[in-house]
């Protein structure tokens, strides 16, 4: 029952007693919560004040509102490792979940200051793959990767092949690699970063600035990579 002149707005109300379900374990971690129709016949309301209460959750990262599936209690967050040998799919394994990339897309661009940091003159054309990182079904994250275009023809394509860019450096004769340094930031994402996360604009994300380098210590990619702060938590280790 909810009171219409206790000075609380009933979204907020209805908000809270949501929260207690999920907090109480009547729904469980993942789990689809009921439509907007069921919610407002069970309190009495119009879809508007269940859509404003399930804003609230969301702000607060109770539960995750993905266009077109519905709203679902959102998950625990993964701990994903920062180290010298970091490895997408092999940081899900450890933690018993399937991790794969998908290329959103590719082009050939000039960017003068990433070519410096891949320790190429300044004009050198540079391949950017765009990628979502999956968790299972879930997206964690969106990442830029840049290459030299010349030294990896064809790198995206064999990308959407292997969904894995280490299995692809092997195709290149590259057997092993590291990260020779991270940094790491909050922001807030833009429209096309939130989309693709399923977040609203105002969630900060994390981002991750890297540099990997070969064998020998030779650059061969420059990576910006948008964590969804809600799912991962970053653990930065001193692996070998």
């Amino acid at each position: 029952m909810f009171e219409r002149r206790s000075g609380i707005a009933v979204w907020r109300q209805i908000g809270e007693a949501l929260a207690m379900d999920i907090r109480n374990k009547l729904y469980n971690p993942g789990e689809q919560l009921p439509p907007e129709p069921e919610l407002a016949a069970k309190f009495s309301v119009n879809r508007h004040t269940i859509r404003r209460a399930m804003g609230e959750l969301e702000q607060i990262g109770l539960v995750r509102i993905e266009q077109g599936r519905g709203t679902f209690v959102q998950e625990h967050a993964i701990d994903y490792a920062i180290g010298k040998r970091t490895r997408f799919s092999e940081n899900l394994r450890s933690q018993g979940l399937l991790g794969h990339v998908e290329v959103l897309g590719s082009q050939a661009e000039r960017a003068a200051e990433i070519a410096m940091q891949l320790g190429l003159p300044r004009s050198t054309t540079l391949l950017r793959v765009q990628l979502l990182g999956k968790a299972e079904n879930r997206t964690i994250n969106v990442s830029d990767h840049y290459f030299e275009e010349r030294r990896f023809p064809g790198f995206a394509n064999k990308l959407k092949e292997a969904k894995s860019i280490s299995k692809v450096y092997k195709q290149f004769g590259i057997q092993d690699y590291t990260r020779k340094w991270s940094r790491i930031t909050a922001t807030l994402p833009d429209e096309a970063n939130a989309r693709l996360l399923n977040q609203p604009k105002t969630r900060p994300i994390i981002q991750v600035e890297s540099l990997n380098v070969d064998a020998e210590g030779r650059p061969l990619q420059y990576g910006i990579t948008r964590f969804a702060g809600d799912w991962v938590q970053l653990m930065v280790t001193g692996d070998d």
